[in-house]
């Protein structure tokens, strides 16, 4: 009697990292829109992004970050906050709540850099937003650049609400790509914004501008082994009222030194 062959055991499945999208889909859950209505029928729309920055005494914290012109533009005490929530039958709803800007004096509650078009404020978010916030190492610093061989002619990402228009219904803002347009990037001292070619529209300010391996980098340099955020759109390039299709992104680093306001603003002298 011929003994049964037994097969050898399988191999065990080597891990498989993420997909890329997945890191693009993140920064799209964290993603929002702001919006006030003004007195004649329009209303300011704006783009803003979460990020996990942790208190100085290591409690979470979720701090929303957007370009200052937005709020400046935003005279009520109030705006909206644009949450979505998943439905059960796998649909979703776009949700916007009511976002406290300005206390009773109406003197802003965000915080930002002299100079700089930043904004950030700590808000409470949604237990699903809160998730989806991104880690603030995911900023480029000072050095990131220069670190990262991210030069003219690299592609970057930005997501924002282009005119108040959403991807769908759902409220999920629009993804978009533009080259890096300007020479030199550092230091981030000398040169604290830098030009992205792709048109930009009211409602994109805002918006992150960000790094993943979906784009393209120039020949001959090394990509990244992470994501990261490069900035945020701050402007658009006009001549004498002409639209140039040409975003200005201000550096990362002052996203980060906006956010150290949010604690030696408040703990005081």
């Amino acid at each position: 009697m011929i003994a049964p062959q037994i097969p050898p055991p399988m191999p065990a499945p080597e891990p498989v990292a993420a997909p890329v999208w997945d890191l693009t889909v993140g920064l799209i859950n964290a993603t929002v829109q702001l919006d006030q209505a003004q007195g004649d029928g329009t209303r300011t729309v704006g783009t803003g992004f979460l990020i996990q920055a942790p208190r100085s005494d290591g409690s979470p914290r979720i701090v929303l970050v957007t370009a200052a012109h937005v709020f400046d533009r935003m005279p009520a005490v109030e705006a909206r906050i644009g949450w979505r929530t998943a439905l059960a039958d796998g649909d979703w709803k776009f949700d916007p709540q009511p976002l406290r800007i300005r206390d009773r004096e109406n003197a802003p509650l965000w915080y930002q850099i002299e100079g700089r078009d930043i904004a950030v404020m700590e808000i409470v978010a949604p237990e699903a937003f809160a998730r989806a916030a991104i880690p603030l190492g995911w900023l480029a610093e000072r050095d990131s650049f220069e670190a990262l061989q991210v030069g003219p002619g690299d592609e970057l990402l930005s997501l924002g609400f282009p005119r108040g228009l959403s991807a769908n219904r759902a409220g999920f803002p629009i993804l978009r790509v533009g080259r890096v347009a300007s020479y030199p990037l550092a230091p981030v001292a000398a040169f604290p914004t830098f030009l992205l070619d792709f048109t930009v529209f009211p409602g994109n300010s805002g918006g992150p501008v960000f790094w993943t391996p979906t784009a393209r980098r120039r020949p001959g340099t090394a990509e990244p082994t992470h994501p990261f955020i490069a900035g945020l759109l701050t402007q658009e390039v006009k001549v004498k009222d002409e639209q140039l299709d040409i975003g200005i992104v201000t550096h990362a680093q002052f996203i980060r030194e906006a956010i150290t306001l949010l604690d030696t603003e408040r703990s005081g002298p």
